[in-house]
């Protein structure tokens, strides 16, 4: 696969984000993979949702830590759709479809951990953060788990490789707004391939090409589309 294109929450410029539809249209529409977010509930559910709390994207308020799976299910995430789970993700979507889990702390890196081992995922599943600590867990449980470092403005620092290196990253995701050559250059001499988020337009794409990026994440149901059509 010359340049890959995973859905950012599913397509969230087109449905709810995070949501099983949103999933299900981003593979209809041909995208590559999907990414997603995840966070534990009071009793300890890996549900799939950006934010720490509730306000944004549903019609419920406070934190998602301090609710229980069974209250977070009566909510609606947007046209009606419920707050999924991970496992509801997994049995919704196609079974070879590459997923991209974004996790937030430690907590998190165990409960996932064990769901990649339990259903043996680890082929499938690239687990994401921008916190080292929690990939560092993952990587401590299963040593061949595919993590992937995410950052924004701190992939100009002179620790950006070596931090990636400490996680057991071999792939990167970077703000596309913060790459630049060297950036890239870096990566590539450590043996790290590098995709960008978010990219939504042709002029995003020519970019992402340009630095020789192997991939990214769109909010665009199209961009698969796109990527063909200017191959």
């Amino acid at each position: 696969m010359s340049f890959f294109t995973i859905g950012h929450r599913g397509v969230m410029a087109a449905e709810p984000e995070n949501t099983l539809r949103s999933f299900l249209r981003a593979e209809r529409e041909g995208l590559d993979g999907i990414e997603l977010d995840l966070h534990l509930s009071s009793d300890g559910e890996l549900v799939v949702m950006h934010d720490e709390t509730l306000d944004r994207t549903t019609d419920g308020t406070g934190r998602i830590a301090d609710q229980e799976l069974r209250r977070l299910k009566e909510l609606d995430a947007g046209l009606g759709e419920r707050i999924p789970t991970f496992a509801e993700v997994l049995d919704a979507v196609g079974p070879t479809l590459p997923i991209q889990a974004e996790i937030k702390d430690v907590a998190a890196a165990r409960s996932l951990a064990k769901v990649l081992a339990d259903r043996d995922l680890l082929d499938r599943v690239s687990v994401l953060s921008f916190h080292d600590a929690a990939l560092i867990e993952v990587h401590h449980l299963l040593p061949q788990a595919r993590t992937v470092l995410v950052a924004g403005a701190s992939a100009h620092r002179d620790t950006f490789v070596g931090r990636a290196q400490a996680v057991g990253s071999s792939l990167v995701s970077v703000d596309l707004r913060q790459l630049n050559q060297a950036i890239v250059e870096k990566c590539r001499a450590a043996g790290i391939d590098v995709m960008a988020w978010t990219v939504n337009d042709e002029r995003d794409l020519a970019l992402a090409r340009a630095l020789g990026l192997v991939g990214c994440v769109t909010d665009q149901p199209g961009m698969k589309r796109l990527v063909e059509a200017t191959a």
